[in-house]
């Protein structure tokens, strides 16, 4: 296979970086047994990787992605070496929230210059493929990642798993470095313009608030991200602290969520279904989910809500990025993409910090009600005022 070099350096990296995300909200939780805390990490852990999409995407137009991609995962292994250097002399869990803030940003930008590389490597093939190839071992890494941060963290300390996470960039960075050499692509600028980051968010700005729905479409995600931050920035608190399940179980519990949107999508590519049946369907489902993870005293019951707020996420994404691309003009398409990702995305953090704000002072599970009762709130309204839209639409036309 000639992008075998390319393929492993995708899976050894995206693994790295699930294991590091399931490993900090555990691990501090298990240290302090503090949700509050636990969200907060997340918060912090989330956060930077979202604000990081509309500049990461305006570099990788003006900068070589191998050259990005390439130091982008040598940065990670050195960041994670750092952390553990840095708890090594003055021994802290913000090191872990640290570290996991540094790895998101750089995270962003690898994915960004990543599908940068796809269509200009992979130009003989049908793009569909190849997006199905990456994504099929993208969600493999899924799977994997909480598996083997529960093996790991059963054969040694926490620290041990970072010096793996760490070797994973490193082997990675690797990978690609020797595919790239046996490759020597030619590192083209993408485009001929001027690097104007200020210019570029500008045009992406209006573009959010002129063309069609674009707001609308955004405030959708938000409310749904607003669920599925809430239910990963509690999931470790809610089911191995108040339901009492071990660290196995929540390993387990990670990778059914990862088999889970396998599935969904394996439903989606095989079946037609129209952009109103694909939100609508995941929307009530994610919203279903996010009242039984509130609601429950039942591992099994959480398990199902889980399930139902993972896998219909990714249900909700293929309507969304389906929706994006006929609303959104190709020439602006990535800049104004990377703005809309960010504002789509930011309730995952803010979702954390109200679990860090209010889970001390109330119970975990009432916070996540709130939360998912605010989501159904701005998602309704949305939605309500997107039928009375197109009514009125309807009626011009008769």
């Amino acid at each position: 296979m000639p992008h075998l070099g390319f393929i492993s350096s995708l899976f050894l990296s995206r693994l790295a970086d699930q294991i590091l995300l399931f490993l900090v909200p555990l691990v501090i939780f298990q240290i302090t047994a503090d949700a509050a805390l636990s969200g907060f990490a997340f918060f912090v852990e989330t956060l930077p990787r979202f604000i990081a999409f509309p500049i990461c995407g305006i570099l990788t137009d003006f900068f070589s992605p191998y050259r990005l991609l390439m130091r982008s995962q040598l940065a990670r292994c050195l960041a994670v070496l750092l952390a553990l250097l840095g708890y090594y002399f003055y021994p802290s869990v913000y090191w872990l929230v640290a570290v996991a803030a540094v790895v998101g940003v750089l995270t962003t930008q690898g994915m960004m210059a990543r599908e940068a590389i796809l269509p200009l490597v992979f130009n003989q093939i049908r793009f569909e493929k190849v997006l199905a190839h990456t994504q099929m071992v993208d969600q493999v890494a899924a799977v994997l990642g909480p598996l083997v941060a529960a093996l790991l963290l059963s054969l040694g300390q926490w620290q041990f798993v970072l010096v793996i996470v760490a070797l994973l960039f490193l082997s990675a960075d690797i990978a690609l470095f020797l595919w790239l050499l046996k490759l020597r692509p030619h590192c083209q600028k993408l485009t001929t313009d001027s690097l104007n980051i200020t210019k570029s968010l500008k045009k992406a700005t209006l573009h959010i608030l002129q063309l069609p729905n674009l707001l609308a479409v955004i405030w959708l995600a938000f409310a749904v991200n607003l669920i599925v931050g809430v239910l990963l920035a509690t999931s470790v608190a809610i089911y191995t602290g108040e339901l009492g399940q071990s660290q196995d179980s929540y390993a387990l519990l990670q990778a059914l969520g990862a088999v889970a949107t396998v599935l969904i999508l394996l439903y989606i590519a095989r079946t037609v279904l129209t952009l109103t049946v694909l939100g609508a369907t995941s929307f009530v489902l994610l919203c279903a989910g996010g009242l039984m993870t509130a609601l429950s005293d039942s591992a099994w019951v959480y398990l199902l809500g889980f399930l139902l707020v993972v896998g219909f996420d990714k249900m909700f994404n293929v309507f969304l990025r389906s929706l994006r691309k006929q609303i959104i003009p190709a020439k602006d398409f990535g800049k104004t993409t990377g703005l809309v990702v960010l504002f789509n995305n930011i309730s995952q953090p803010l979702a954390g910090l109200a679990v860090a704000l209010y889970a001390s002072v109330y119970a975990v599970q009432s916070v996540v009600l709130a939360v998912v009762a605010l989501a159904i709130l701005i998602g309704s309204l949305v939605l309500m005022l997107l039928l009375a839209k197109r009514e009125r639409g309807n009626r011009r036309g008769f």
